[in-house]
Parts: structure tokens; sequence; C-alpha cells
């Protein structure tokens, strides 16, 4: 594949990436303060629904394309700043991979409650810190990967 294909998906990937992490966790959060079990379930359930659907492929497609990237442009695998970015992003994984099995778990117990016309498990307010803290040094890394591709800079 050529590799300004290569870069285009790669660029795209990463918009929707960042797009759909952004914008679940606006909704998410904003919507998690409203008290409003019905909004919180449907929010959970398209939070969830959105991973699926926008950010579990460009977690795959991203690698996949950064590696072809860099076989074809000629860079060693070694190159700082390509380590670095890499580092980054295991660790925005890492964050992220917990904060998974969280929004299905709050999507279960908010939908759940909503069934059962009851109120949220004192649980889920637990789970709501726990993702909103994994997900910050999350998107910070993801930042600083995006930064050090577009850079390049000498490490």
């Amino acid at each position: 594949m050529d590799y300004t294909v290569l870069k285009t998906l790669h660029i795209l990937s990463a918009i929707f990436l960042f797009g759909t992490g952004f914008g679940s966790a606006f909704y998410k959060f904003f919507t998690d303060r409203t008290g409003s079990v019905e909004s919180i379930a449907t929010t959970n359930r398209l939070v969830v629904w959105a991973d699926w659907l926008f950010t579990t492929p460009t977690v795959i497609l991203q690698p996949l394309t950064g590696y072809a990237m860099v076989y074809l442009a000629g860079w060693p695998p070694t190159t700082p700043w390509l380590m670095a970015a890499l580092a980054l992003y295991l660790l925005a994984g890492a964050c992220w991979l917990p904060v998974v099995f969280l929004q299905i778990r709050m999507r279960d117990s908010s939908v759940d409650a909503l069934r059962a016309g009851t109120p949220l498990p004192v649980e889920y307010q637990r789970q709501a810190r726990i993702w909103t803290w994994l997900g910050m040094p999350a998107f910070a890394a993801m930042i600083l990967a995006v930064v050090l591709m577009v850079l390049k800079p000498t490490l």
C-alpha cells in the first residue's frame, strides 16, 4: 500500500479515536451528573456501542498503519520519538482496557436500575470516578503521542 494512503488512514483513524473518546467522555461525564437514570442508561449504552463501532477498529488500525509507514519510510523501529510514541500508545491502551470493562458494568447497572425504577447503585459512582481518572492519563498520552508523531523530535 502507498505511504500516502497509509498516512491518510492513520490520520483518519486517529481523528475517529480522539473524536469518539473525547465525545464519549464529555457526554458521559456530564450526563452522569444529571442524576437522571434514564439519561445515564441511554448514554452508557451509546458509549459502549461507540467503543465497539469506532474505538476498537481504530485501536487496531493505528499500530498497523503506523508500523507499515515506519517500514515504508525506512525508519528504524528504535527511533527514540517512535519508541516514545509507542510507549504512550501502550499506556493509553493500558488505561483504556479497564475503562471498557467499567463502561460495560456501568451500562448494565444503569439499565438494571432504569428497569427496576431504582436509583443507581453506590458502586456506580465509584466506577464512574475510576473511569474518569483512567481516562485522563489515557487522553494525555494520546495527545503526546500525536505530538511526537507530527514533530518527530530528536530525543
